[in-house]
């Protein structure tokens, strides 16, 4: 009798060491689960900086408040060698910058080059010449590049000379007020390329 007892209380005994072991691998499960989730949470990978980073130029009205028009583009670097007809060749469409589209928005309605355009938010292309560029007003907004360009889209081509300038690395977008002219400029390497811009009280009071 007494050896049933102990044979009894063996198996007891082994069965509540079996599940503390069981428990014990559960807990350490259950523990490794959490560090490693934790571990994802606080490793959020995010993406490094661009190679041609994102900016924005503003246009601003006279006592520098109100916007009249805001450009987002992307600003690439400049390879050895001259831009414009080897980097980016002359004749072809160009995205104006890099990655996503260029993206104008006008406040209000203006005088683009020698167009009349609606405010709105519209992306601009470009053909680049050596003496002339064509600059391109789309509705087709939100695209990556040119590569979904639709020429049916467009509002507004205007044509704008090639001056020289200082060198510039990486491409940018400005706007210059001279006297009573306001011009969007275009700048990469030793190039630069003027639009003017005309508000639309601008437009009437010259009527």
């Amino acid at each position: 009798m007494r050896n049933m007892n102990l044979l009894f209380a063996f198996n007891i005994l082994t069965e509540q060491v079996k599940f503390s072991v069981a428990m014990k691998k559960i807990y350490f499960g259950v523990v490794f689960f959490v560090v490693l989730f934790s571990h994802n949470l606080n490793a959020q990978h995010f993406s490094p900086l661009d190679k041609s980073p994102t900016d924005i130029a503003y246009l601003r009205n006279d006592d520098g408040k109100k916007p009249v028009v805001k450009v987002i583009y992307s600003r690439p670097l400049k390879n050895e060698g001259q831009v414009f007809g080897t980097q980016i060749p002359f004749g072809k469409l160009w995205r104006t910058g890099d990655n996503e589209a260029t993206e104008v928005r006008f406040y209000s309605d203006v005088r683009f080059g020698d167009q009349l355009v609606k405010a709105g938010t519209y992306v601009m292309h470009s053909i680049p010449g050596e003496k002339e560029w064509t600059i391109i007003l789309n509705r087709n907004t939100d695209t990556l590049g040119a590569f979904f360009y639709d020429e049916s889209k467009d509002v507004a081509r205007v044509k704008a000379p090639v001056r020289n300038g200082e060198r510039l690395d990486f491409f940018s977008i400005a706007f210059d007020k001279n006297f009573n002219n306001t011009y969007m400029v275009l700048g990469w390497d030793t190039t630069r390329v003027n639009i003017s811009i005309d508000t639309y009280s601008q437009v009437l009071a010259e009527l």
